[in-house]
Order: structure tokens, then C-alpha cells, then sequence
């Protein structure tokens, strides 16, 4: 009975760490939906965007190999180079940042005043195109992603625990380093939007368009900044879901898991990103160990919206979201 609890526990902290992951993804969706209103579908996209480029740049692959081969004739696939893995991510930001001042210049400056169904179908099309670019752009096979973060079994860890309850624990290195950072990226972006001018602009705007217009406040600087910051959360959620699970088209996918964390915590609140990741990730892999013989396994799969669609029930702002009240 004891060493059922205790695997329960290692269960519990998996589970902490896997939510976690999911929190990285729903902060890009926070971010731009607090600064802009718009509910970001290509942030999946964009994840994995940025861990494909990343790959390539490491791996010295040429962009575009396979168009300019069926063109040319030619067979040219490497530069004959690797870059390191900083200098890599240095390079991967810089694109980034030029894809955030593209959507705003292509996309978003033109759809402004737009009824937020035009602007969520905007995404849709971004994110379906970026796929494809990727695809294009580095080639659609399963990539390793190697940027020297430590994976495996915590050794210290799964000793530590054997030695005093004769139970050793398996928790991920990379689990844990992936915490660490989610950790330091909502401190610092909580920082940065309460004690900046940039910040206090952000939410300035996601407060009220006009009345930040009115200020002068440029909106287009506003947007290019928070789709760059997004751009930097999809790195970092890309790099360790890469590192983790391999760099591979259905990493998009891990935007769909982020919905019922945003159903959770709020779609307009940072922390509420983290709190209903951990909510989610504890909860599923609780309810796969508890319920889960019972109910035919795969519970994974199903058991974070269910919760979702509970809350949406008796709290649709989510648990940090700003209840909103309109006079009819």
C-alpha cells in the first residue's frame, strides 16, 4: 500500500513537470491574446517552426534543399558546417523577431477594427501556411534536437528517494531544467509588464485600443514586440518538447493540449497560464493512475478537456481570467 502511494507521488511530480511543458505553449497564446485580442492558433505552429530552424542552423542544412535541387539539378543538402547550439538559438531569435515584424506588416496592420472570428481565421491561415513553409523550408523527417540540456534519469534523485523509502523516483533531467526555465520566463515576463514603459504600454492596449491610441501609443510597435516575445516562448517550448520528443510535425500539436489550460487558467492572465498547466498535467496523470485501468486506459487523451468543458460550465473566464459583466 505504501509503495502504491509512493507511486503515486512520482506520478504527481511527472505530472507537475509535464504541465509545466504545457504552460510554455499557453504563455505565447496569453501574450498575444492580452496585447492584441487575438486567439493565436499558429503558436503550436510556431513552437515547431522555430525548433525545425533551429535544427537546421545547428546541422548546417541548407534551406530550401529540395526545391533547389528539383530546380537545379544539383544535390546539395549540407554547407559542410554546424553552428553552436547559442549561437544557433541567437540566429533562430533573429528570425523569429522577423517573423513577428512580417505577421504585423503582411497580416495584422490590415485586418485592424476586424470582427475577432476574421483575426482567429487569420491565424488559422498563418498557421497552416508556416507548416507548410517549415515542410518547404527544412524538410518534413523526424529531427534530433541535441542543445546540451541533460536528459535521463535524475540519479541524485531516484538515489535519494530509494535510500529512504526503498523506492526510487524517475524524474526527467530534462523535466526538471524545462522547470527551472518555465520558471524564470514568467518571472521575468511578469517583471517586464509591470515595471517597463514597454509593459505598461502592453497593457495599456490590451486594456483599450483607442484609449492607447490616444496616448500615443503605436500599436504596431505594440504587436511586433509581443509577437517577438511570443516568438521566444514557441523557442523555448519548442527547444525542450524537441529535446524531449524529437523535432517532428506533430509537435504543432501540443497547441490543442494548451487550449484546456487556457480554459483553466484565463486566457488574459500569465500565472493563470501556469496554474492551470500544473492543474492539467497533475490532474491527467493522477486520473490515468487512479481511473484509468478501469476505464480502458488512454484517459490522457480526453481527460484535460473534459475538465475544460466542466469549468467552461461553472466558470467560463477560467480561475485568474477577469470575469466580464455588459450592461444589455
Amino acid at each position: 500500500m505504501f509503495e502504491q502511494f509512493l507511486f503515486a507521488v512520482e506520478v504527481a511530480l511527472n505530472g507537475f513537470m509535464a504541465g509545466v511543458m504545457y504552460s510554455l505553449v499557453a504563455l505565447g497564446f496569453v501574450l498575444i491574446f492580452k496585447a492584441s485580442g487575438i486567439f493565436n492558433y499558429a503558436q503550436g505552429v510556431m513552437a515547431l517552426f522555430a525548433a525545425l530552424t533551429l535544427v537546421g542552423l545547428m546541422d548546417g542544412q541548407v534551406p530550401f534543399a529540395h526545391l533547389i535541387n528539383a530546380v537545379l539539378g544539383t544535390e546539395a543538402h549540407h554547407f559542410g558546417w554546424h553552428l553552436p547550439a547559442v549561437l544557433a538559438i541567437l540566429f533562430t531569435m533573429a528570425i523569429m523577431v522577423a517573423f513577428a515584424w512580417a505577421v504585423n506588416e503582411l497580416i495584422l496592420k490590415h485586418l485592424v477594427n476586424q470582427e475577432p472570428i476574421i483575426l482567429f481565421m487569420a491565424t488559422i491561415g498563418l498557421a497552416y501556411f508556416l507548416e507548410g513553409f517549415g515542410d518547404l523550408m527544412w524538410g518534413a523527417d523526424i529531427k534530433k534536437l541535441d542543445v546540451g540540456l541533460p536528459q535521463g534519469i535524475n540519479g541524485w534523485i531516484d538515489e535519494t528517494t530509494f535510500n529512504a523509502f526503498g523506492y526510487g523516483f524517475f524524474i526527467d533531467n530534462l523535466d526538471i531544467v524545462a522547470t527551472v526555465i518555465a520558471a524564470v520566463l514568467v518571472t521575468v515576463l511578469v517583471l517586464f509588464s509591470q515595471y517597463t514603459k514597454q509593459g505598461r504600454a502592453l497593457r495599456a492596449v490590451a486594456d483599450d485600443h483607442q484609449a492607447a491610441l490616444s496616448v500615443g501609443i503605436s500599436l504596431n510597435s505594440i504587436w511586433v514586440l509581443v509577437w517577438s516575445i511570443a516568438g521566444f516562448v514557441a523557442l523555448v517550448a519548442g527547444v525542450m518538447w524537441g529535446a524531449k520528443s524529437g523535432v517532428q510535425f506533430s509537435l504543432s500539436l501540443i497547441a490543442l493540449k494548451a487550449l484546456p489550460v487556457l480554459m483553466l487558467g484565463g486566457f488574459t492572465s500569465i500565472p493563470g497560464a501556469i496554474v492551470g498547466g500544473l492543474i492539467i498535467g497533475v490532474g491527467e496523470k493522477l486520473f490515468e493512475f487512479l481511473a484509468g485501468p478501469a476505464l480502458g486506459g488512454a484517459t490522457e487523451n480526453w481527460f484535460a478537456f473534459v475538465l475544460a468543458l466542466v469549468f467552461l460550465v461553472f466558470r467560463p473566464q477560467g480561475l485568474f481570467g477577469e470575469k466580464i459583466i455588459e450592461r444589455v
